[in-house]
């Protein structure tokens, strides 16, 4: 699978090595995976070939042989992703296989969709070496049980990461045509991810509601394996949804949507001058200018109000005035994920910052007003 959000800290876990410039994780949580799967196919192991006290051996060895398969197929994202100008960020490999993040989204459709199908397409070309490899062995022996279950594993891989609905590789093929017909990323993630939602739903009810309906009683064990491969489904198909939505907002965003209506005024004003000044414009916040024009402080409006009225036209603007650090400024005209950037920058300064158009005071925003509008 690939994950188009950057990943600011790497993954917990033991490193590899590195491919493409990043690191190859071997998550913790595989370790479970690996004694789970060993314990799983150790009986058909016993029941297929005659390998005595060995058995859990052989299991582990097509447990490994699985998580190889894996590698491939996350590697083959990142290596396509590279050469496509996606730079990968990590390769790891988890309790439900792996996954591969990178530092920033695709920058098309046709990427996104190529880095995407080339994992099974990886996974494809595995499975046919395997089968021909088994060709050449007995396949009652150790190795040819082990080629037959390398090219069954990989086809499986390649055909359930297919499957049109994120979190998967379809879903993110899926989620490109969409992008691609719509010209809208945030629609195509949006629809993927409802698809990859009722992926889930229909998995579950393939192990459990299909056999009632049949009068024949579920297998446990496939129950709870499908349940926790659904649930993940699930869940990762529910991150995209919100994921979409919140791309949605961020690209509608502009600065008069989070903005508060401010004018600039001389530092040296007086608040009843200043307050004569926002209300002759429908300003609603007063910023201070410096004597070079920059932005150095903003009004309190509470402190401003409890200035009585017969001492406001005396009283210096300064004594209500919040100083605000140098570079806490936006550009009034960005909108969209160019604002979300300024903003990031900004705010790591001020939890306020002064919106500017053409070196005018047009608008102060505040970082929560900000959230509050993504949110909504």
């Amino acid at each position: 699978m690939t994950s188009p959000r950057p990943t600011p800290t790497r993954t917990r876990g033991w490193v590899l090595g590195r491919v493409a410039g990043a690191p190859v994780i071997l998550a913790p949580s595989w370790l479970l995976a690996a004694v789970v799967l060993t314990l799983i196919f150790a009986p058909s192991v016993r029941a297929r070939s005659d390998v005595g006290p060995f058995v859990y051996v052989v299991a582990l060895g097509f447990v490994v042989l699985l998580f190889a398969s894996v590698l491939v197929h996350e590697l083959a994202h990142g290596l396509v992703a590279r050469a496509r100008g996606q730079q990968p960020h990590e390769f790891v490999l988890t309790l439900w296989g792996g996954h591969t993040s990178f530092g920033g989204a695709a920058p098309t459709p046709a990427t996104s969709a190529l880095v995407a199908a080339v994992g099974p397409l990886a996974n494809l070309v595995l499975a046919a070496g395997f089968l021909a490899a088994a060709q050449a062995v007995d396949e009652q022996s150790v190795a040819g049980l082990l080629l037959y279950s390398g090219a069954i594993s990989n086809g499986f891989v390649a055909v359930f990461n297919l499957i049109p609905g994120l979190p998967l590789d379809g879903g993110r093929v899926l989620e490109a045509l969409v992008w691609a017909v719509t010209k809208n990323r945030s629609t195509g993630t949006v629809a993927a991810g409802w698809t990859g939602r009722a992926v889930a739903v229909l998995l579950f009810a393939w192990a459990l509601v299909w056999p009632l309906a049949q009068g024949v009683q579920p297998n446990l064990v496939s129950v709870v394996w499908t349940s926790f491969i659904a649930a993940f489904l699930w869940a990762g198909a529910t991150a995209s949804v919100r994921h979409g939505r919140t791309q949605r907002a961020v690209s509608a965003l502009t600065v008069e949507a989070v903005a508060s209506p401010a004018v600039g005024v001389p530092y040296t004003d007086s608040v009843a001058h200043a307050g004569a000044t926002a209300a002759a414009v429908g300003a609603h916040e007063v910023v201070l200018l410096s004597p070079e024009g920059r932005p150095a402080a903003y009004v309190d409006r509470t402190a401003a109000a409890a200035v009585p009225a017969e001492v406001a036209g005396t009283t210096p603007l300064t004594t209500v005035a919040i100083t605000l650090p140098v570079g806490a400024v936006v550009d009034g005209r960005l909108t969209g994920s160019g604002l979300i950037a300024a903003l990031s920058d900004a705010t790591r300064l001020s939890p306020i910052v002064v919106a500017m158009t053409d070196g005018r005071v047009v608008g102060l925003i505040r970082a929560t007003d900000v959230v509050a509008a993504i949110r909504a």
